[in-house]
């Protein structure tokens, strides 16, 4: 395909920030095009899977009122395709008292008067079953926290999208972008042309950044997603009230282990670490490495007693790593119509819906509704590489 006549938008990579900027961007009735490297939908990015936790608790204030309205826009999709995409479970956030992650998630949490339940050793096991607490932990609840459906989420944004007349094409690698007052995007079927680009393509961000002139301090990790089969069926199951949970850190990893209830594989428990090996995007299932498989099994024995601790299944996704693990939201610094989303480090799928708006707004030359100086490239000024 070939087209001569000149987009408001093209949305290069339509993993869930991008599918919900061309939505946003549709809904402005603005002329966008969604291009797509695979064919869809695929498990080759970091969008995939069935589920994904959605939650307050973290250790940064902003990320507070960013998810406030998070969760308002996920109510609404819901309201608006009469789809069910989130189911509430309450999260479980056990650490040390100690330990700044967990500290700061619960400083965090009451200073923003999140909804909460403090669990003591004594109570523990009566509100969650099932759980060793680990010694020496503390432990709470985010009561409203809990599952996104994550794939019916990624379709319902790019079927609310194509409704308001957005153009998909898949199975369309970029392979140039050249800047300007009208932004040139080529494809191996055709080359579209636009008054502002977007750039959602997670892991292979630096790839295309690269025909910009750019090159951002991001790393990409392959990561093990694992499921655990129940010994009695029934037992972690977010139908008898199990909640998600977060190990913020523990005798196994310093990083966090978290978890989803039997929801997604009937049996089945998905537990995984917040850590994995770098890879290369296209090459990401060559390392057969084991270690990120038996810190769980660790952890699984340890903590979860109810599970077998082998692995029944083990998928991959990647993690696109920022130094700081906080996102990339912002306008290319010498090419203000060109705007970039990347660096989402494995928790960015639950800002889904807010991504998209926050990158529309920067894409039509708008003052985004949200503080975005912690997600500007500038902070990385000592990081940041010229492509050229």
């Amino acid at each position: 395909m070939s087209t001569s006549d000149v987009y408001d938008c093209v949305v290069i990579g339509a993993g869930v920030q991008g599918s919900f900027t061309a939505y946003e961007l549709a809904k402005r009735r603005k002329r966008t095009v969604l291009l797509e490297q695979f064919l869809l939908p695929h498990t080759r990015g970091s969008s995939h899977g069935q589920t994904r936790i959605i939650r307050k608790a973290y250790e940064q204030d902003f990320y507070i009122p960013m998810m406030h309205q998070a969760y308002q826009l996920w109510a609404q999709m819901e309201r608006e395709t009469g789809v069910k995409l989130y189911r509430q479970t309450g999260l479980l956030v056990m650490g040390p008292p100690d330990s700044h992650a967990y500290q700061q998630t619960k400083a965090t949490m009451l200073r923003n008067q999140i909804p909460l339940v403090p669990l003591s050793r004594g109570n523990f096991s009566q509100h969650i079953p099932n759980v060793n607490l680990p010694e020496g932990n503390e432990a709470l609840v985010d009561v409203g926290a809990g599952i996104l459906y994550a794939d019916r989420a990624l379709k319902t944004a790019r079927d609310q999208f194509e409704k308001l007349g957005g153009v998909i094409r898949d199975n369309e690698a970029v392979t140039g972008v050249e800047p300007g007052a009208v932004v040139t995007v080529t494809t191996a079927a055709g080359v579209y042309r636009a008054k502002s680009v977007v750039i959602t393509v997670g892991a292979w961000a630096n790839r295309v950044l690269a025909q910009t002139g750019l090159q951002l301090p991001l790393e990409v990790m392959r990561m093990k997603v694992c499921y655990w089969r129940e010994k009695v069926p029934g037992t972690y199951d977010a139908n008898n009230r199990f909640p998600c949970f977060i190990l913020t850190e523990g005798e196994e990893s310093e990083h966090h282990i978290y978890g989803l209830p039997s929801h997604e594989y009937p049996g089945l428990v998905k537990v995984c670490n917040h850590l994995g090996v770098r890879t290369d995007p296209d090459q990401r299932d060559r390392d057969a490495s084991e270690w990120d498989v038996e810190v769980l099994k660790r952890f699984v024995a340890r903590v979860l007693p109810g599970l077998v601790p082998e692995p029944a299944v083990v998928e991959t996704c990647m993690y696109t790593m920022t130094p700081d693990s906080h996102f990339v939201l912002d306008r290319h610094p010498a090419h203000s119509n060109i705007v970039i989303g990347a660096g989402f480090s494995g928790h960015g799928f639950k800002f889904g819906p807010l991504i998209g708006k926050l990158l529309c707004e920067l894409s039509q030359g708008e003052e985004p509704s949200h503080d975005l100086s912690p997600f500007r490239i500038a902070r990385f000024r000592q990081k940041i590489k010229s492509a050229l």
